[in-house]
């Protein structure tokens, strides 16, 4: 779907989808702890071999949806992608990209990711986004299952954090997982958003993890000055697009 047509869609929704979403539900509850946060980078420097496999299962299958989503996304100029991972995606970025930097808080990831992408338009860096500063501004900000590993309680600075780093009339674009794949994961007890993951050698780690409700995160971005359209990709996979509202732009 082309940047005009994804927009045109989310319009013809109705204005009452977004209103109706209860006020406690897009409040952050600012009970995640830094304990948490960390064990969550580590899980992912421990998965770094097995993610692939783990995440994807079929990687040439996955490649291909990802090239997809990619094309229809259309990420082009000077792009930032967040919390690269593998570098599954940022091969996919780099083919429409003028110039790709790829973050990731977790080494080992980025080790990976380098290796795999290898073209000169790209740039690695292992960092935690909270505490980055590149010092310039970009067309596109990417991000894929990044976002619903965002605690509740910084949500709002990260969007914030977003409008810093993001050029005039700029798109932030993101892939997560539908709110229907909560059941597959296992919440501790009294902690709405964090999950126990077992890794394959039987460790098992903290995790933030808010799937992606599509009318609920395009009310709480409204609130905060986001205009945002997100579309469904099967039955597991959202993806959207977000812009500064005309009276935000930077």
């Amino acid at each position: 779907m082309t940047e005009v047509s994804l927009f045109s869609w989310h319009h013809r929704r109705a204005a009452e989808d977004f209103h109706n979403i209860p006020v406690a539900s897009v409040c952050d509850d600012g009970r995640v702890t830094d304990d948490v946060l960390a064990d969550q980078v580590d899980y992912y420097r421990r998965r770094a071999g097995e993610y692939d496999a783990t995440a994807y299962g079929d990687v040439a299958v996955a490649r291909a949806r990802i090239a997809r989503l990619v094309a229809e996304m259309r990420p082009a100029g000077n792009v930032l992608e967040i919390a690269c991972g593998t570098g599954l995606w940022t091969g996919a970025l780099a083919g429409w990209a003028g110039t790709l930097t790829a973050i990731d808080a977790a080494p080992e990831t980025v080790a990976i990711a380098r290796d795999r992408v290898r073209s000169p338009n790209v740039s690695f860096e292992v960092a935690d986004v909270f505490s980055w500063n590149p010092g310039i501004r970009y067309d596109v900000i990417f991000f894929s299952a990044w976002l619903s590993h965002v605690p509740a309680s910084l949500f709002g600075r990260f969007w914030q954090l977003l409008e810093s780093l993001l050029a005039g009339n700029g798109r932030v674009l993101f892939i997560d997982e539908h709110v229907d794949e909560r059941p597959k994961e296992a919440y501790v007890a009294g902690r709405d958003e964090v999950v126990e993951r077992t890794l394959n050698d039987g460790s098992t780690f903290r995790v933030i993890k808010n799937f992606v409700d599509p009318a609920e995160l395009e009310f709480r971005l409204r609130r905060l000055g986001w205009d945002c359209a997100i579309r469904r990709d099967g039955s597991d996979w959202v993806y959207g697009e977000a812009r500064l509202a005309a009276t935000r732009s930077p």
